[in-house]
C-alpha cells in the first residue's frame, strides 16, 4: 500500500521581496529592518560588486536586474540622482515606487520630489512615506507605534506600503493624493513641534521670574539699602527660578487632567471631545514634564554648589572670625523645631527628586515600552501626582514661616516661593475633589438633578442656558 503525502501543504509560502535603490546608511538600515520582519531585500546599485557592506541575507544586482525581481521598490538617493530612473521606465512600468526623499531645507525646489518622480516614471505608482524615519531609529528597531505618513495616486500602491509599515510596527496616516507630498517633505524638517507650546510657557515663566526676583531681591537691596548683592544673579537667583519653574511646570503636567475630569462631570459623558486648547495641552504633557525635570536638576546642581560659593564660605569665616574677636565662649543654642524643618525639607526634597527621575525614565520609549498599560498608568499618574505632592510639600516648609512676615513683602510683593505654590495647590485640591467618593458623587447627583430640571425642546433636547 502506497501512501502520498503532498509536501507543498506543509511549506511556508516564500517571503515577500523588497526592492531598494540606494546602499547608503538609510537604504542599509531599512533593508536590515524588513529583513528582521521577514522579508526578503534586494539591493539594486550602480556597482553592485562594490557597494559596501550590507545587512546578512539581503542580496545586490544592478538597478535593471533588481527592478524586474519586485513589486514594491523603495527609493533610497536624493533627488539629483533621480535621472536614471528615467532611462529605466520601461522596467518600472506597474512598479510601485516608495519616495523616502527629503530636502535640506522648504521650499528649495517648486514642486515636491515625489511629483517630480513621478513625472518622470510617469506608468509607476509613486507613493511619498516613510521620510520621517531615521537610519538610527531603524537599525535600533525604535519604531513601535511611531507614526508616518503616506500620499500617493493610487490607492492600491498606498495599502501595499501601508500593509508593509504596519509589519514594521508603524502606525500609518494617510494624507491623500500626491499633491501632498510637499507637506509630507517638509515633516522632517520641522524644529521640535510637540515642543513649541511647552517652550514657550517655559521661557514665558522663567523670563517673569527672573524679572520678579531681580526687582524684589537685587534691585530692592540697592535701593533701600544701598547694598550691592548683583553677584547673588548668577546662582542664587538662578536657584530660586528653577524650582520654581521645577514645580509649576509639573502641575501643569496634571491641572488638565483635572480640568478635562470636571469637563466630563459637567457634560455628564466622558464620549464628547474636549475643546482644541484643551486637547492641546493634554498632547504636549509629557514634554512640560521633561522640562520640569530638567528645572528639577538645574535646582539640585545649585544647591550643590551652595557651601563651597565665595559668599557662603565668607559668611562662615567671619562669623568665626567675630565670635574670637568678641571672646565670646557662649555655645550656640540648638533650636530644634529648626532641625525638623530642616531635615523634613530635604528629606522631601530628596523624596520628590526621586520619584521625579523615575517618571522621566518611564516616559523613555525604551522604558516605556517594557510597561503594561496599567504599570505605566500607575507610573504615570498616581506616582507623578505623588511626586507633585511632595514637591508642594517640599516647597511649603520652605516657606511656611514667610506668610505672616511683613519684612517678606518687599515692595508689598509676595516672595516667589508664595506664587509658586498657586498652580499645584490648586492641582492638587482639584484631583482630591475628584479622587474621593464623598465629594464627587455629591457632585454627581447635583448634576444630574440640574440635567431634570432643565426645559426641554419639543424634541425631547435639552435647551442651552445659561451657567
Amino acid at each position: 500500500m502506497t501512501v502520498e503525502i503532498d509536501i507543498s501543504k506543509n511549506m511556508s509560502p516564500e517571503p515577500e521581496l523588497m526592492c531598494i535603490f540606494g546602499t547608503g546608511d538609510l537604504g542599509r538600515s531599512l533593508g536590515l529592518r524588513l529583513l528582521q520582519c521577514g522579508y526578503r531585500v534586494l539591493y539594486g546599485s550602480r556597482t553592485p560588486h562594490s557597494c559596501g557592506p550590507l545587512p546578512q541575507g539581503a542580496q545586490v544586482m544592478t538597478h535593471e536586474e533588481s527592478a524586474r525581481s519586485a513589486k514594491l521598490i523603495f527609493i533610497c538617493v536624493h533627488r539629483e540622482h533621480y535621472e536614471f530612473l528615467e532611462k529605466m521606465a520601461p522596467q518600472l512600468e506597474r512598479k510601485v515606487l516608495v519616495d523616502l526623499s527629503n530636502n535640506l531645507k522648504k521650499d528649495m525646489y517648486m514642486e515636491a520630489n515625489a511629483v517630480y518622480l513621478q513625472r518622470l516614471v510617469p506608468k509607476a505608482a509613486v507613493v511619498k512615506g516613510l521620510n520621517t524615519l531615521s537610519a538610527w531609529a531603524l537599525q535600533n528597531g525604535l519604531l513601535a507605534g511611531r507614526q508616518v505618513y503616506l500620499c500617493g495616486n493610487n490607492e492600491e500602491a498606498k495599502r501595499d506600503v501601508a500593509e508593509m509599515a504596519t509589519k514594521l510596527g508603524l502606525t500609518v496616516v494617510d494624507k491623500g493624493s500626491l499633491s501632498a507630498a510637499k507637506e509630507v517633505e517638509d515633516f522632517p524638517l520641522q524644529l521640535f513641534p510637540e515642543w513649541r507650546m511647552p517652550l514657550y510657557v517655559a521661557v514665558g515663566l522663567s523670563a517673569f521670574f527672573f524679572l520678579y526676583l531681580l526687582i524684589r531681591d537685587i534691585i530692592y537691596a540697592y535701593v533701600e539699602n544701598d547694598e550691592d548683592i548683583s553677584y547673588r544673579i548668577m546662582i542664587s537667583l538662578a536657584n530660586k527660578v528653577s524650582p520654581i519653574m521645577s514645580l509649576i511646570m509639573l502641575a501643569l503636567c496634571y491641572l488638565p487632567g483635572a480640568i478635562a475630569g470636571f469637563l466630563q462631570l459637567y457634560r455628564g459623558t466622558k464620549y464628547r471631545r474636549f475643546p482644541n486648547w484643551l486637547d492641546r495641552w493634554m498632547l504636549c504633557r509629557k514634554q512640560m514634564g521633561l522640562l520640569a525635570l530638567g528645572f528639577a536638576f538645574l535646582h539640585v546642581i545649585y544647591t550643590l554648589l551652595i557651601p563651597v560659593r565665595y559668599p557662603n564660605r565668607h559668611k562662615v569665616i567671619s562669623s568665626v572670625v567675630n565670635e574670637m574677636k568678641n571672646n565670646n565662649t557662649t555655645p550656640f543654642y540648638f533650636d530644634n523645631t529648626k532641625a525638623w524643618g530642616a531635615d523634613s525639607l530635604f528629606a522631601l526634597g530628596i523624596l520628590g527628586f526621586f520619584l521625579f527621575v523615575l517618571l522621566g525614565l518611564t516616559s523613555l520609549p525604551s522604558v516605556g515600552g517594557t510597561l503594561s498599560w496599567r504599570e505605566f498608568s500607575f507610573v504615570q499618574s498616581t506616582l507623578g501626582h505623588l511626586t507633585l505632592f511632595l514637591c508642594t510639600a517640599h516647597c511649603y516648609i520652605y516657606a511656611w514661616n514667610k506668610f505672616l512676615r511683613t519684612s517678606t513683602y518687599k515692595w508689598y510683593t509676595p516672595p516667589g516661593s508664595m506664587l509658586c505654590l498657586i498652580v499645584p495647590s490648586v492641582t492638587l485640591v482639584l484631583k482630591l475633589i475628584l479622587v474621593l467618593p464623598c465629594v464627587n458623587r455629591p457632585l454627581m447627583r447635583i448634576r444630574q438633578g440640574w440635567e431634570r430640571n432643565r426645559p426641554k425642546d419639543e424634541m425631547g433636547e435639552l435647551k442651552a442656558t445659561n451657567m
